[in-house]
């Protein structure tokens, strides 16, 4: 992990001279290695398998009934949260019922191919958006997809984190380029997928507010009836109705319980999140940590919009944010690193760059079992 970290900065710093056939074909050929792997350091993989085989072969809602309720099933033996029913969106776990006829191996290979090719698209639409933003299209490629946690992690793992940060990317570039309602339409996807998405939300939606600025949109500019938070508030109305629609029809009202169960996940604490860490080096309790951590979350993300309000950049404001999430959170994972990372690279900060450059180094680490 370290040695990989170390060459991760190596080309970070000389990017530009590498040359694009170097850095892309290092992104291409690393997601490829990972995606082949076995699954490595998490089993969760084998939950989302198990709990579109719940639905789709056993007839139970992954939302009421844990792994445990069918102990039988080829995938049970992989699962490490047994009697815990899903938490995540109801999109993502629609999107995975195809694979519950497959082996479990081989849906589980199906995941970590997909994983790699949410990665490599999402470093694919950041290199596209950073010329526009005055930002090396080669190191913001490099600086979202070469990291470690990324490829041990998110591909290695995998982890659905993958698809919600696409789908976030995609609701950036909307705004960037004028199109609020693909932009809206797309955030409210990846909040189905993993609440955690809707951070980036808010900021996007001062960006409409504010309407289209900065010679990056121009080129789309066309004149439109509504105007860009009605497109933006359309696309996510539409999308969150028909997501809602088919949640309703698969699963009921017990989706909903994913909101408490990802609530819930604030009542654990991983060993080296920033408060937990702070508490065991303070001598305070966890809980007071924990609160007071999220007690200064809620200021930060209050004062970022309100400075993108005012003017300031929503980029780099919703980046800020989703980075100051992963400090104040207890239940920290390396995987959690992916979130800020495309947002970090399209927004001009190298003091936010170099910041999650040390969290990552911090959780180089975690979940490796010595």
């Amino acid at each position: 992990m370290w040695a990989g970290f170390a060459a991760y900065l190596g080309v970070l710093a000389r990017a530009p001279r590498l040359g694009r056939r170097t850095v892309w074909g290092a992104i291409v050929v690393l997601l490829l290695l990972f995606a082949c792997l076995p699954p490595l350091l998490s089993h969760d993989v084998y939950s989302y398998v198990d709990y579109a085989r719940l639905g789709v072969l056993h007839g139970l809602d992954p939302y009421v009934r844990g792994p445990a309720a069918a102990p039988a099933d080829p995938a049970f033996a992989q699962v490490t949260w047994p009697h815990t029913a899903s938490a995540y969106g109801p999109l993502f776990t629609l999107a995975s019922y195809p694979l519950a006829w497959l082996p479990v191996g081989v849906a589980v290979h199906v995941l970590k191919a997909a994983s790699a090719l949410a990665v490599l698209a999402t470093a694919a639409i950041v290199a596209r958006l950073a010329p526009l933003r005055g930002v090396d299209p080669l190191r913001a490629a490099a600086f979202v997809a070469l990291n470690p946690l990324v490829l041990v992690h998110v591909v290695g793992g995998p982890h659905n984190d993958a698809f919600a940060v696409l789908l976030t990317t995609l609701g950036v570039a909307g705004i960037l380029s004028a199109r609020e309602a693909e932009s809206g339409a797309a955030f409210v996807a990846a909040i189905a997928l993993k609440a955690s998405a809707a951070v980036a939300l808010p900021f996007a939606a001062v960006a409409a507010l504010q309407g289209p600025t900065g010679r990056y949109v121009k080129a789309s500019l066309t004149y439109r009836p509504v105007g860009p938070v009605g497109r933006l508030g359309i696309g996510a109305g539409v999308a969150a109705g028909v997501i809602a629609l088919a949640a309703w029809v698969a699963f009921g009202w017990d989706w909903l319980d994913a909101l408490a169960l990802v609530g819930g996940s604030q009542g654990h604490t991983s060993h080296l999140s920033v408060p937990t860490t702070f508490a065991r080096i303070a001598g305070v309790g966890k809980d007071v940590a924990r609160a007071g951590a999220l007690a200064l979350y809620a200021i930060l993300v209050a004062w970022l919009l309100l400075w993108a309000w005012r003017g300031g950049d929503w980029v780099r404001a919703a980046a800020w944010a989703t980075f100051g999430l992963l400090l104040a959170t207890a239940w920290l994972l390396p995987w959690y690193l992916l979130w800020p990372l495309p947002l970090a690279a399209l927004s001009r900060d190298n003091l936010l760059k170099l910041s999650i450059l040390v969290l990552t180094a911090y959780q180089l680490g975690a979940r490796i079992p010595l």
